[in-house]
């Protein structure tokens, strides 16, 4: 995988991860309305992430985007409070462990900028990033916390930092 680099977002990048993602919510069956699918954000992602306290990850593999994931304040809660924002990779990096890069390089910006827990949202169906988020320290939370906006994800977690 060393053909990959995780690598923090570049404007030219906000084309292909924004299809990316759309691509990977078509995939799995996620719905259109109250997720990451309908965010205005995906069509510029690199303005959405160029913020303080702010970062997003693409894994890239010379000009193609493969997959990508964030970290933000999350909306409506303390500042102590971050998400894990928009992780998704295409099938063909899967399962490789650029996932799992892309996670720790966020947590330990999280942690950098002095964020005591990270949340995230998700899908009870996507069972391999769940089961990689537990490994990674994050546990099931029984209702949402924040104010995402994102009213059919169905699956809450949460990380002390």
């Amino acid at each position: 995988m060393s053909e990959f680099k995780v690598r923090p977002i570049q404007p030219e990048d906000d084309e292909k991860i924004a299809a990316v993602i759309r691509n990977v919510l078509i995939e799995m069956g996620v719905p259109k309305v109250g997720t990451a699918y309908e965010d205005v954000s995906l069509d510029c992602m690199y303005e959405t992430y160029d913020k303080n306290r702010c970062i997003y990850y693409v894994v890239a593999k010379g000009e193609e985007i493969y997959g990508g994931g964030g970290i933000a304040p999350l909306i409506g809660e303390e500042e102590t409070i971050c998400e894990l924002q928009k992780m998704y990779f295409l099938s063909e990096i899967r399962g490789k462990g650029l996932g799992k890069s892309v996670i720790e390089k966020c947590i330990a910006f999280a942690a950098e900028q002095n964020y005591q827990k990270c949340y995230l949202e998700t899908m009870p169906y996507m069972e391999a990033a769940r089961k990689l988020y537990r490994k990674l320290g994050f546990s099931s939370l029984p209702a949402p916390i924040g104010n995402t906006g994102h009213y059919s994800c169905q699956e809450w977690m949460i990380k002390e930092l």
